[in-house]
């Protein structure tokens, strides 16, 4: 039965002690750690949005750039995320790295990233997810997925001769500036470390354990 299932946590621990003053330094460390033990697409992660009436939605998207300034995705703003984001620019990531019994939560507002760059790196992706982005009315009903294999033969003919598509009007980056961020290491017995970090206001970052 699944009351019955259940794993003990002895990977490692975390203390006070031991993370670093700047929160985006520590996700750095785990990540590059994640990064060097192979795990399937540590930049994975869960997106949770809620609209104006505040009803949530999560889903998983990957993390494509990380800063001092906070956490970059991409995708159409048309879809339910970039509905719930227009009404709600309140959000909340969720890294969860089972190998390492590490999970990182950040929360923050999030803001579009420059037209500059997000097409840059739409023309950066292999040719076949710019034209799955041209495709794709993301969240929308469709008859069939014969509507979407259409519209791409349509657009490989379009642009049989180009590597690099123009930019989707309603396709772009996305910017999470944190103003929160925990860091939970598993723990025997389920007294797990939590170390969270809360901005301040002038710019630095409040470090306290939380209790499992």
């Amino acid at each position: 039965m699944l009351l019955n299932l259940r794993e003990e946590y002895e990977y490692g621990k975390l203390d006070l002690e031991d993370v670093s003053e700047n929160p985006v330094l520590q996700f750095h460390q785990w990540f590059q750690e994640a990064l060097s033990r192979g795990l399937p697409e540590p930049y994975a992660m869960t997106l949770a949005t809620a609209n104006a009436q505040g009803r949530p939605s999560a889903r998983t998207v990957l993390m494509r750039n990380y800063s001092d300034g906070g956490f970059v995705f991409f995708t159409n703003y048309d879809s339910r995320k970039g509905q719930d984001l227009s009404e709600n620019p309140c959000a909340a990531l969720l890294f969860f790295w089972a190998e390492l019994q590490r999970q990182v939560r950040i929360e923050g507002v999030i803001e579009k990233i420059s037209k500059a760059d997000s097409e840059a790196y739409f023309q950066s992706r292999p040719k076949g997810s710019q034209i799955g982005a041209w495709a794709s009315p993301q969240s929308r009903a469709i008859a069939g997925r014969q509507v979407l294999e259409e519209q791409v033969r349509a657009l490989e003919m379009k642009y049989e001769n180009v590597d690099k598509l123009p930019l989707p009007d309603n396709w772009g980056g996305y910017l999470l500036r944190p103003d929160s961020i925990e860091f939970w290491q598993g723990r025997p017995s389920r007294l797990h470390d939590r170390i969270h970090y809360s901005r301040l206001d002038h710019g630095s970052w409040k470090i306290e354990r939380l209790a499992p």
